[in-house]
């Protein structure tokens, strides 16, 4: 077997795993976090006192305006000269999770503000509150719009996560660079890791034409039946 094939044969399982162990779940849980986050803020600039909605604009403008490898540094290496320590993998999970939260906010919040206003007159012409109709009328259909750009960010994400490597978590780049520390051959092993990286990107862009096809056709029965 050339030594081209066996070094890729013998690291491959060691890639997997960290993806595995670090890179899904760091994805993952930042996602779900994120989301999170980002549900609260748009609500805060969409209806919150003005206070609130200034603090919650400006937080976008500051996550957004500045690189997600210097706010992990920040988080990692710059908070311990206050006397914050943060072990690798939650200083990462911190990161990602206020990335997440600025840029999804945006997103939530135009397609909050996509639900033509009739929605909410119809929701309070049959005795809705203004919560009832958000959970009820308007939150159904805002998600609709939110998908596909939402998956899109996750996608993002996944790869992005490649950035925790730079604070020491043990994902998928990172174990790369040890393995390439002791091989000597990084064209081979940054070559597979980018591969390992598209086959997780492929079956996510998959599950994400999935879940488009049904929510567009749970939209058209909304539709049908309205």
């Amino acid at each position: 077997m050339p030594p081209t094939l066996q070094l890729m044969l013998d690291s491959l399982w060691p890639l997997v795993r960290a993806g595995l162990v670090f890179t899904v779940p760091l994805a993952i849980l930042s996602f779900a976090f994120g989301l999170s986050l980002g549900f609260v803020v748009a609500l805060a600039r969409l209806f919150g006192p003005r206070p609130l909605a200034l603090f919650a604009r400006f937080y976008v403008w500051f996550i957004r305006g500045t690189p997600l490898l210097v706010q992990l540094f920040v988080i990692f290496y710059g908070l311990p000269s206050v006397g914050i320590l943060i072990d690798a993998f939650p200083a990462a999970l911190i990161g990602f999770t206020l990335s997440v939260g600025a840029y999804t906010s945006e997103i939530i919040r135009a397609a909050l503000s996509s639900i033509p206003k009739g929605q909410w007159e119809a929701a309070y012409a049959i005795g809705m509150t203004q919560r009832q109709a958000m959970v009820r009328t308007v939150v159904p259909q805002a998600v609709r719009v939110a998908v596909p750009p939402l998956s899109n960010s996750f996608i993002s994400l996944v790869k992005d996560t490649s950035l925790a490597a730079a604070i020491t978590v043990p994902e998928l780049f990172q174990q790369a660079q040890r393995i390439v520390a002791t091989t000597y051959e990084p064209l081979i092993l940054y070559v597979e890791a980018a591969l390992l990286y598209l086959v997780l990107s492929s079956v996510l862009s998959a599950l994400q034409a999935r879940l488009e096809k049904r929510f567009g056709r749970y939209g058209g029965y909304m539709e049908s039946g309205s």
